[in-house]
Order: structure tokens, then C-alpha cells, then sequence
């Protein structure tokens, strides 16, 4: 259960979280897996509010993804309901009907259109989700829904999270203060093709649908895509953005070039924030971790070469174990690097630790001391840079340590 589990030496204390005007929440217990604990989350968004996502690339993707990607082209949100402890995957018709009849209990209540509801499910595979747990609870959930109901909802969508996840900024658009805050969850089964995990952002800006898709798109390429925990992709992530429009900034064209426009550079890096802070958050709770991995990749031939080769990194159980254990074993950083399939050449390559430069040009530094880097590997945070010598390809990517903890919890997961 998730409230038993320790709280992970990583974790970061709650933001102080405000209002998003326009956006009312809250959470109750629905008892779908859980006992004595919130695992049901419902949100209302005021009418005209927009809508942008971003999913799992999974093949054995969950109903709720199904119900949002067919949804999303409307644009449109009114509702969205999130339940913990059990993911309605892998379960067929019923998984469908689960679905349905959430939504049109959801609508009704909204006062919206059924494809203006939004669903995410979190929690165990291929066991059936009776809707009736859902829909019973949400009459009174809905009545009881607060604009200050953020740290509720946070801790609503938790399963193996060890602490709530949420993230803030402000940002100026068109001469008006706009809010983005968001919440997410993730802990395990935590490595993006996409997103990773679920996280709600929203934002009282009046921005077109099409506007928030591209910034969204875009920027959880080098947030929420650069992360990994143990390299398995869930079949239930999302990312979802809402602009309630409530802050009633000047209009912003749909059509314009919403990457380079300088009316909208100010949000974009004040939404980058937000997806960047709820993504280190997901891998700061890892499960089992103790450590922080950030691994810099430069040199490569590509940028998308460089990431390959940095998630290649962030993913060897061998390195992982390395750092677990706070042994400056760099070998394992150069088999990773060899193993990935992307351009490296061995007397090319670099690799420091905690800033130090331990090997370079196909053999270990002359002289090279360990003593700095053992002092850094028995830190929280650390630090793994690579240089291809290759090109002008770059990333960065974060990734956590690998414990015994991670099997405690996996191996048990489902009793």
C-alpha cells in the first residue's frame, strides 16, 4: 500500500500551491483498492476551458488513454476523473464500459459534454474496475469540490508514491500574470515513450487548444521524456494541460508559431518549469531510490542520438547498482555507452563524474585521483557527464539509483 511504504530520502516538500481560477477539485475514498486513504479525484473545469495531451506510446495502452486520445481532437474540457489502484488495462469490453458510464455520470454533473471528460486510471493491470465504485462517490465528490483543492487531488492519485508531487510558476502573457500549477504521480514502471506517469497541469491563460498541444509536445521532449526509473513504459501515462482562460489575457492566435513567438516565451519557459520540476519529482521517488542520476550527454552526432545514449546509461541495472552501492565504478558508464547502438568511438570519448574527468581519449586520466569522486558518489545527487567527441549532439536525462527497496516493493505489488 502506499501510505505504508518510507518516505524517499529524495523527496521535496510541497510547493506552496494557490488557485487556478477557473478550476475547482478534490478527492474522496471510493475504496477501489485501497482502505482509509483518498484514491478518487474529480476536477471541473469552467466552460470554454481548452485541452492539450500527450500519451503513452505503449501498445497494450489502457481504456482511460483510449477514451482521452479520441477526445482530445474537440479541444474541449469540462471534467476530468482520476482514480488510484487499479489501471482499467487489459480489460476489454468491461474496461470500455468502465469508461463510459464514468464519463456520462462525469458530464451530468459538469454540466458539460460527454467529450469534454477526461480519464486516468493508475494502479494494477487486467483487473476489472466496477464503474459503480466510481460513480456512486462522485455526486458527493463533485458537491464538496473545492479551488483549493490541489494538495487533496495530489495525494488522491498516489500508488506507490512515497510523497504528493506538485509544481507552480507564474508567467506574463500579453501584458497579463497568468498561473500554471500542476500535480503529478509516478514512482515506478517509469520510463517515457512520451510522457511518463500522469500529471495535470492547468493554467488560468486563454490559449487556443492547438496553441497548448504544440508547447506541450514540445516541451515534454526534455522533461517528462528524459526520465527513467527502471526502463519499463506504463501503460496508463499522460500528460494533460487545461487553459481555463480565466485570466483573460489578450487573444492568441491559433495559428501562430507558438515555439517562436516572443508573446509566448515567457509562459512556454514558465510551463517548462512546471513539466521539469513534476518530472525530477516523479524520479526523486523512485522506487527504492536514494540517489538523483543526472547524466549530461554531449559530443554525439545527434540530439536524439545523445539522449539514446544517456537513457542507455540511466537504464543499466549495472550503473544503477554502481551508484547504489556509491561505487566510482566509471567502466560501467562506458559499457553503456558501447552497448547502445549509437555512434561512440572509443578514443573519442570522455567520462567525468561529479565534475572530475576521470577518462578521456580511450584511457584513464594520467594521475587521476578518485578521492573527489568517491566523496561524490556518497551523495544524493549525481552527476555522470559523457562526451562523445563525435559532434554537436546533446541531452540530458535523469534517472535514479537501483535498490533493494525497488524489489521489496515490486515483488509484492499485488498483495
Amino acid at each position: 500500500m502506499a501510505h505504508a511504504l518510507p518516505v524517499s530520502p529524495l523527496a521535496r516538500p510541497l510547493p506552496e500551491l494557490g488557485v487556478i481560477r477557473g478550476v475547482r477539485l478534490g478527492a474522496a475514498e471510493a475504496g477501489i483498492r485501497y482502505k482509509g486513504r483518498t484514491d478518487l479525484v474529480l476536477a471541473e473545469f469552467t466552460p470554454g476551458t481548452t485541452v492539450a495531451g500527450v500519451f503513452t506510446q505503449t501498445k497494450c495502452a489502457g481504456a482511460p488513454v483510449d477514451w482521452c486520445r479520441s477526445v482530445l481532437p474537440h479541444g474541449q474540457a469540462g471534467a476530468l476523473v482520476v482514480n488510484a489502484g487499479n489501471a482499467n488495462v487489459f480489460t476489454g469490453r468491461a474496461g470500455r464500459e468502465t469508461c463510459e458510464a464514468t464519463a456520462e455520470t462525469a458530464a451530468k454533473l459538469a454540466g458539460c459534454s460527454l467529450d469534454a471528460v477526461y480519464l486516468a486510471s493508475t494502479g494494477v493491470i487486467g483487473a476489472i474496475l466496477p464503474h459503480e465504485r466510481i460513480t456512486n462517490v462522485l455526486p458527493a465528490l463533485h458537491t464538496a469540490l473545492s479551488e483549493t483543492g490541489w494538495e487533496a487531488a495530489a495525494r488522491g492519485i498516489m500508488t506507490t508514491d512515497t510523497f504528493p508531487k506538485a509544481a507552480v510558476r507564474t508567467a506574463t502573457l500579453n501584458g497579463t500574470t497568468v498561473t500554471i500549477q500542476g500535480i503529478a504521480k509516478g514512482s515506478g514502471m517509469i520510463a517515457p515513450d512520451m510522457a511518463t506517469m500522469l500529471a495535470f497541469v492547468a493554467t488560468d491563460a486563454a490559449l487556443p487548444a492547438p496553441v497548448l498541444q504544440s508547447l506541450l509536445s514540445a516541451d515534454v521532449k526534455t522533461t517528462f521524456n528524459c526520465i527513467t526509473v527502471d526502463s519499463d513504459t506504463s501503460t496508463s501515462d499522460m500528460v494533460l494541460l487545461f487553459a481555463t482562460g480565466a485570466a483573460q489575457n489578450p487573444p492568441v492566435a491559433a495559428e501562430i508559431d507558438a515555439l517562436n513567438d516572443a508573446a509566448l516565451a515567457d509562459f512556454r519557459a514558465a510551463l517548462k518549469a512546471v513539466l521539469h520540476d513534476l518530472a525530477l519529482l516523479v524520479i526523486r521517488d523512485g522506487e527504492g531510490a536514494t540517489k538523483l542520476m543526472n547524466i549530461r550527454v554531449t559530443g554525439a552526432v545527434s540530439d536524439a542520438s545523445a539522449w539514446r545514449v544517456g537513457m542507455a546509461i540511466g537504464n543499466s541495472p549495472l550503473v544503477k547498482t554502481a551508484v547504489a552501492g556509491e561505487d566510482a565504478n566509471w567502466g560501467r558508464v562506458v559499457m553503456a555507452v558501447g552497448k547502445c547502438g549509437e555512434p561512440a568511438d572509443r578514443d573519442t570519448l570522455s567520462v567525468s563524474i561529479g565534475g572530475v574527468c576521470i577518462a578521456r581519449d580511450g584511457t584513464v586520466v594520467a594521475n587521476y585521483d578518485e578521492t573527489p569522486v568517491v566523496a561524490h558518489m556518497k551523495g544524493q545527487e549525481i552527476d555522470i557527464a559523457v562526451d562523445l567527441g563525435l559532434g554537436t549532439g546533446s541531452a540530458q536525462v535523469w534517472s535514479c539509483d537501483l535498490t533493494h527497496g525497488y524489489i521489496d516493493i515490486n515483488g509484492s505489488y499485488r498483495s
